[in-house]
């Protein structure tokens, strides 16, 4: 399979990226405008696209100050793509990109049965006793 790497949508991927959130449970919810917006508020979009379908199979994003903190979301393989490497593609474009490589912390937040795959790239659960907090 050959692909490409891509920072930026069009609007035929941005539809390819929606269908991949329709089948996430955390993002299932997500509309096309609100996805538009927020792609333009993400510091780093990454993209794979397979190269022969030019279909959108991969796809993550990071906010950060690109000094003190970046954050990690969304990072989704499409389905039959999952256990080929899409996902490892996609975490070493976004932890080599410019705009995170230097930041001090990058951060994610996973369910548990994913824990160790991010552990691969030194993630950890120890945050120094931080713990995630949500607005209601």
């Amino acid at each position: 399979m050959t692909y490409k790497v891509i920072e930026k949508l069009n609007e035929n991927q941005l539809n390819h990226l929606l269908a991949l959130f329709k089948n996430e449970w955390w993002t299932k919810n997500r509309q096309a405008i609100d996805i538009k917006k927020m792609l333009e508020n993400s510091n780093v979009v990454i993209g794979l696209i397979h190269e022969e379908t030019d279909e959108l199979i991969g796809f993550a994003r990071v906010i950060t100050d690109t000094v003190y903190r970046a954050f990690i979301f969304d990072v989704i393989a499409k389905e039959e793509y999952r256990n080929s490497g899409i996902g490892k593609i996609l975490m070493d474009s976004i932890l080599s990109h410019p705009l995170v490589r230097d930041v001090d912390r990058v951060e994610l937040y996973c369910p548990d049965r994913l824990v160790s795959y991010y552990e691969k790239w030194g993630f950890s659960t120890d945050v120094n006793g931080s713990n995630l907090m949500r607005k209601k």
